[in-house]
């Protein structure tokens, strides 16, 4: 069955709400007329650029949606690739197979996909797509931003892509719902946020995942972290220590939180929370839940703390949270404390430090009145580690520092350095522009409290050996 079975000037039955970027009717184009080969790559450009913005138009008017839907993407692209050279002799347009491919991939890329950014999706070496404007997109490689030669046609482009976006996770964005977390179908965590509130255009940022999981020992070959600090949260996360993964907003949390996760116990019952389901567990029992915003009437709202609750009810061994940041802190420490052993979560700090002090401020936001003693007895009841994290200047993410709660003396909760990564130089490459930071992560030399815990889930060499520098 063919794709093309209306002629023109036919409706297909979507009025204005199809998903093809609209063309400017009406604008100066410039003719596309056969003519001689031209030597200038950029008059070339121009033309195709304009064959282009017709296809679109001619496609709207040509295509059995219908039909098309029903098609493998490889099959509707080679359809689509016919019809780009039928379409290109009767504009007497000239075009070689190359490019005819780079039109057709484009507008399927429109049809089933995300446009302009699917090339930049599949490239590993990304990491973050940026999209500011329809002809301003950065992308993130190596923990450092630039900007790509990637364009939208115009705002619409931009929304209609955003729109797709939403509506496949069952969401909506538009003037009365103008912000939305989502997903795409690789786990990648999106971002969107449209006019009014964003006075510029639609913004789109998206945080991409590794398709292959990183492990500790990937880590320690990337310079993320040493063996010995490896071997110590292998150590914590066997033993069932509670640990909180801290840093700045890009700064590796989740991948490292990603990573820990994978040494827990295949025999245990894992309950994982999110506001966008983003964590990649291997363990064969896990229950992922999902939190849920109101709908346009505003009601039923699904929260963290609403989830967190739940997941008391479900029998679990632990209980991941994607990241605490407000009333939910609460029920997670009280779960911490409450026979759930070796949770874990991640929280948005510049220090180990301030992680105590963001953990206070979000008790209080529960809505219970406690004492700061009360609230700082939870903490030290339920917290055993906190894992900082941070990207530094070179682009590189490490783990700088892992602290032990050790306790409380008088109203002060009491803590010390495991680890530390101590800075000692940075170079320079020779084109003096890619800065490499030099450094060592070094032990304290203390003894973790955590050490009989070790020893009675049967960690106590390895938990030595770590401590000698024997690794």
């Amino acid at each position: 069955m063919g794709i093309f079975g209306r002629k023109s000037g036919e409706s297909n039955g979507l009025g204005e709400s199809n998903d093809f970027p609209k063309t400017n009717e009406g604008s100066d184009q410039p003719p596309l007329i056969a003519r001689a080969e031209s030597s200038s790559s950029l008059l070339q450009q121009e033309k195709l650029k304009s064959f282009k913005a017709i296809a679109y138009k001619t496609l709207m008017e040509r295509i059995d949606l219908m039909a098309a839907n029903q098609m493998t993407p490889d099959y509707l692209r080679h359809e689509i690739e016919q019809f780009i050279g039928e379409l290109a002799s009767e504009q007497h347009v000239q075009m070689n197979a190359r490019e005819q491919k780079q039109i057709a991939a484009s507008l399927v890329d429109d049809m089933l996909g995300l446009g302009p950014l699917e090339e930049i999706l599949h490239d590993d070496s990304v990491t973050d797509i940026l999209v500011n404007s329809p002809s301003s997109v950065y992308v993130e490689r190596k923990g450092k931003l630039e900007k790509v030669n990637v364009k939208f046609v115009d705002e619409a482009h931009v929304q209609q892509i955003a729109r797709r976006i939403a509506s496949r996770i069952g969401r909506r964005i538009d003037e009365s719902s103008p912000m939305v977390d989502a997903r795409l179908a690789d786990g990648s965590r999106v971002n969107i946020i449209m006019p009014p509130l964003a006075l510029d255009g639609t913004t789109i940022s998206i945080r991409k995942f590794s398709r292959t999981d990183i492990t500790l020992d990937n880590m320690i070959e990337n310079g993320n972290l040493s063996r010995p600090m490896a071997t110590m949260l292998k150590v914590a996360a066997a033993s069932r220590l509670n640990m909180l993964m801290s840093g700045g907003t890009g700064s590796g949390k989740t991948t490292l939180l990603n990573a820990m996760s994978q040494l827990i116990n295949p025999n245990e019952r894992i309950v994982t929370i999110e506001d966008s389901a983003e964590l990649r567990l291997q363990q064969p029992h896990v229950v992922r839940l999902e939190s849920r915003p109101p709908n346009i009437e505003g009601e039923g709202e699904i929260t963290i703390r609403d989830l967190v609750r739940n997941a008391l009810r479900m029998r679990p061994d632990r209980i991941i949270v994607g990241e605490v940041r407000g009333e939910e802190t609460m029920d997670m420490l009280q779960a911490m404390n409450t026979g759930h052993d070796g949770s874990m979560s991640t929280i948005h700090a510049n220090r180990p430090r301030e992680v105590l002090t963001r953990l206070e401020n979000m008790m209080s936001m529960s809505g219970f009145e406690m004492p700061i003693r009360a609230i700082r007895t939870q903490i030290v009841g339920a917290v055993n580690l906190i894992v900082h994290t941070e990207r530094m200047r070179d682009g590189v993410r490490r783990v700088t520092e892992i602290s032990e709660i050790t306790g409380m003396e008088g109203d002060v909760i009491m803590s010390h350095p495991l680890f530390k990564f101590e800075f000692q130089e940075d170079t320079l490459s020779e084109e003096g522009e890619n800065v490499h930071i030099q450094g060592v992560f070094k032990f304290s030399g203390v003894t973790p409290q955590f050490a009989p815990r070790a020893r009675f889930f049967g960690f106590e060499k390895q938990l030595k050996e770590c401590l000698r520098g024997d690794l």
